[in-house]
């Protein structure tokens, strides 16, 4: 890799990831802001869900961080449920974020094939998601347009 090509490292993401994630979810909510409690609460819950994975994305340079990790600068959430119509599991990316400064360095790209392999892994026929802002990128990794997304807050 050229010296100006950031490397990354995908990994599952741990408790300890919380104080590097919350950023990132702030930086991604249009709708809601993010919560402290409720995002321990909530990332502690889909750690312990088999059917739910985070992955994070590190940054092996320019900088290991204190405790020897390097830092995380993007992460992708996905999960896999029945459906009926799907005959099987399907898979759902309910979040991806990626830090600005990286943003086009293919770390994107990198957490969303991971997330695939995940979903394949736990039986996902297919991997959808839901976006406003970034069709073009999904596009650009094989994602077909295939429906509208609709909200009711409670």
């Amino acid at each position: 890799m050229s010296p100006d090509v950031p490397e990354f490292l995908v990994r599952p993401a741990q408790p300890e990831d919380e104080e590097a994630l919350l950023p990132l979810a702030v930086e991604l909510a249009t709708s809601f802001v993010p919560e402290r409690v409720a995002f321990a609460r909530s990332l502690a819950h889909v750690l312990a869900d088999d059917a739910a994975t985070v992955l994070v994305a590190t940054a092996v340079e320019p900088a290991v961080e204190p405790a020897g990790r390097t830092p995380v600068v993007g992460y992708v959430h996905v999960l896999v449920h029945p459906a009926f119509h799907a005959n099987g599991n399907v898979g759902w990316v309910e979040e991806v974020v990626v830090a600005p400064q990286f943003r086009g360095s293919g770390c994107g790209r990198l957490l969303l094939e991971a997330a695939g392999e995940w979903a394949r892994g736990a039986g996902a026929v297919y991997v959808a998601l839901a976006t406003r802002r970034a069709g073009e990128f999904y596009r650009a990794l094989g994602f077909e347009e295939s429906a509208v997304y609709f909200k009711k807050p409670s």
